[in-house]
């Protein structure tokens, strides 16, 4: 079935989210306590103050850096283009919102990401939703039948059926035999570079890594080969 999708109808992406403050001091009484109760069974002994580093997995309390997408210039691979969105979320959400109304509208295109269904995909949708940014068609899923929403996920993929199974990008890269680019920074340190280090560039190239093992793992799925470093152009 993967292969009957040419390959440049899939707009492959990565998110990258920190908490909304720098510190949980910075947020209102009341934004506290919904923190509070929202992370009681997550945290258990640990105050909702020590555990707010962990704040940008939620949504509600969270918000986007940067998205970097890449996509395909032929159906069967060819070359392939990365580029990203970063800065004030409301302009990096409207921008890649226009990215997807003006190339990636139609029925046939997908949107692909590692994890995608569960964190990505409706991290966007909410952020937008919050920011009263209209949704794009391939992020509207109300009334669609399972066959009809246009997303792809790396991770859902490797399942095989097995609900349970979690499987990190990086470990899924490793046993796919995918070569990874040296990384001086993690997915659990993106708050601190942001914060402490304001250091916006490295996430942003942290995250077009990501992106770019996202569709390597794509390839190795249809048995295909892997992209060349020459085959991947920036933007």
């Amino acid at each position: 079935m993967l292969h009957k999708i040419p390959l440049n109808n899939i707009l492959f992406l990565d998110i990258e989210t920190v908490p909304e403050a720098a510190d949980f001091n910075a947020l209102d009484t009341e934004t506290q306590e919904l923190y509070a109760a929202k992370t009681q069974y997550q945290r258990k002994e640990i105050s909702a103050q020590e555990f707010y580093e962990r704040a940008g997995i939620w949504a509600e309390f969270g918000k986007i850096i940067c998205i970097a997408v890449g996509y395909f210039t032929a159906a069967d691979g060819g070359e392939f283009r990365v580029t990203s969105f970063s800065g004030d979320e409301a302009d990096l959400l409207r921008e890649f919102n226009s990215l997807l109304e003006t190339h990636f509208n139609r029925p046939y295109h997908r949107l692909c990401a590692h994890n995608g269904k569960e964190f990505d995909f409706p991290y966007l949708a909410r952020r937008m939703t919050i920011l009263g940014i209209p949704l794009p068609n391939q992020l509207q899923l109300f009334g669609k039948k399972p066959w009809e929403v246009p997303h792809l996920d790396t991770m859902e993929l490797w399942k095989f059926g097995d609900f349970k199974h979690y499987t990190s990008l990086r470990l899924l890269a490793k046993v796919l035999g995918i070569p990874s680019p040296k990384e001086d920074i993690s997915g659990d340190q993106v708050r601190e570079v942001y914060y402490s280090d304001n250091d916006l560039d490295r996430i942003i190239e942290y995250c077009q890594r990501d992106t770019i093992t996202v569709a390597q793992i794509f390839l190795r799925y249809r048995n295909q080969p892997i992209l060349q470093e020459d085959q991947i152009k920036y933007r």
